[in-house]
């Protein structure tokens, strides 16, 4: 991950590019997992206040640039999305799975969930499928 893939990705979202933003976000690039509040706030050494860490995922949610991760601890976590997500319109239809061990969070992106029909008059809003178990590293 350089510095230089950071400032392209900001900028290509119309993003200004700040410390806090790029630190942020060379996290989640640097991780394979989602990561919870807690998690980012360790791994940028708290190098500025909550509030800053809220605005700045929420405005990664809204640019397409990150994706919320279905938890089954309540806990939420974030991850990186995929090049097909925007701005407004994620793409984030896949598994996720938590491993019972360790505790870690992977997107299993070449996993997508089968389509839902829903009755006529309902709408979906988000769906999302998290599967437990033991990850490769802790097997």
């Amino acid at each position: 991950m350089s510095e230089a893939m950071v400032e392209d990705i900001l900028r290509s979202n119309h993003l200004s590019v700040t410390t806090p933003r790029r630190r942020i976000l060379g996290w989640f690039l640097k991780k394979d997992s989602a990561l919870s509040h807690h998690d980012i706030e360790a791994g940028t050494q708290r190098s500025f206040d909550r509030v800053t860490l809220y605005r700045t995922l929420q405005t990664f949610l809204e640019k397409g640039i990150i994706h919320i991760v279905p938890s089954t601890d309540n806990v939420i976590r974030y991850a990186l999305c995929k090049e097909a997500c925007k701005e407004g319109h994620h793409h984030d239809d896949h598994v996720h799975f938590v491993c019972d061990a360790c505790g870690t969070t992977q997107c299993m992106d070449k996993i997508t969930i089968p389509a839902v029909r829903l009755p006529k008059g309902y709408r979906v809003r988000q769906i999302g499928m998290v599967v437990t178990g033991i990850c490769g590293r802790c097997r």
